[in-house]
């Protein structure tokens, strides 16, 4: 089951921004679920897919730096030497990139099937 789709607009700014460099990277399947009401761990996920352990760090990197930039601070990386899977807590949302063999493996929009969602339009 999936949840409903927003546009987003009702989204924090970090958390659009976040996706928004997500695809400055090129990302793929950005999408962003509303776990409000659904987990206590977070309030949003930001999922996004690279094609290489080279993009998905590139992806992760470009989002921490940039966000940084802008006063956001990550609270959390983890998974960066690898590349395959890079998670960023920021508390109020999380931010996962994934190679997507490791998407596909870990289903986090099944799990979280019945969240809000938004589809970032690919740019």
């Amino acid at each position: 089951m999936q949840g409903p789709t927003t546009d987003g607009a009702s989204f924090p700014p970090e958390v659009r921004r976040a996706a928004e460099l997500a695809l400055e990277r090129k990302a793929r399947d950005v999408t962003v679920l509303d776990l409000r009401g659904i987990s206590t761990a977070t309030d949003y996920f930001v999922l996004a897919s690279g094609t290489s352990d080279v993009q998905v760090k590139a992806i992760a990197d470009h989002v921490a730096e940039e966000l940084k930039k802008e006063g956001v601070r990550v609270e959390h990386l983890e998974g960066l030497r690898g590349g395959r899977w890079v998670l960023l807590d920021y508390i109020d949302f999380v931010m996962h990139v994934f190679h997507p063999q490791a998407r596909a493996f870990y289903q986090l929009e099944s799990l979280w099937g019945d969240a809000p969602r938004w589809e970032a339009p690919q740019a």
